[in-house]
């Protein structure tokens, strides 16, 4: 191992896929933001079965900047394994996962740490409170559906969380190895499986209103996954009544 190389005390994981149009800039922007603020730290890109340039591109940028690593899967497994391989990979004292186009900027991260360094357990970003920045909003049928998503969580899986989907999630080391060695599910309901399994667990969870901007499409199919997270719903609230018991 070199010799000036530091266990990193904060841990970034960004999972990607196709997205050779913005890793370049979000890597160069991430890497800028942390090495005066919070060294030593790490990136883990987490490429998931990319069919473009992604994986080179990170793999460039780790070349400039050693604190950047690349896992790269030939196969597309879904953003929750993504999120689950970087996590289970990373070394920092405090990990957070975020999305690769940066709709929660990366300044964020100190809000997220504020709470992390004050004793809760996981500190994740909120798009749905009164205090929340959305400065450039999603299309009204995709805020409609996360709404109605939202009821769902509520009354099958986890109360009380009023954003569960926003991709900006921090945890304390300890905290993030646990959660995510039971994590199962591999597409887009994982958030709703992390916190889930993190309430059961006795973690506390601090919800911390964030500054969101709606940066590109989404690969979210407005008529096949919310019937597929449904479906996750119900896996999460039977596997929890097996493991946990009854109470929400």
């Amino acid at each position: 191992m070199d010799k000036k190389y530091k266990e990193p005390s904060l841990s970034i994981v960004i999972p990607a896929y196709n997205e050779e149009a913005v890793i370049k800039n979000t890597l160069d922007r991430a890497g800028k933001y942390l090495e005066g603020r919070y060294p030593p730290y790490e990136i883990i890109v987490v490429c998931d079965g990319c069919k473009d340039n992604t994986a080179r591109l990170a793999e460039e940028a780790g070349k400039a900047n050693h604190r950047i690593r690349v896992l790269d899967r030939k196969t597309n497994m879904g953003k929750g394994f993504s999120v689950r391989q970087g996590c289970l990979e990373a070394k920092g004292k405090y990990i957070i996962f975020t999305d690769a186009d940066l709709s929660t900027p990366i300044d964020e991260i100190e809000k997220l740490l504020k709470w992390l360094e004050e004793g809760y357990d996981i500190a994740i970003g909120s798009r749905g409170l009164s205090e929340s920045d959305i400065q450039i909003r999603q299309p009204w049928y995709r805020e409609t559906m996360g709404k109605i998503f939202n009821l769902f969580v509520q009354a099958i899986a986890i109360r009380g969380i009023s954003d569960t989907q926003c991709g900006f999630k921090g945890f304390k080391r300890d905290v993030a190895k646990d959660v995510f060695k039971r994590q199962t599910i591999n597409g887009f309901g994982f958030d709703v499986e992390l916190l889930y399994i993190a309430r059961r667990l006795g973690y506390s969870i601090k919800e911390v209103p964030v500054r969101w901007l709606n940066r590109q499409a989404s690969r979210v199919n407005p008529l096949v996954h919310p019937i597929q997270m449904l479906f996750d719903l119900i896996k999460i609230r039977i596997g929890g009544w097996k493991r946990y018991g009854h109470k929400l």
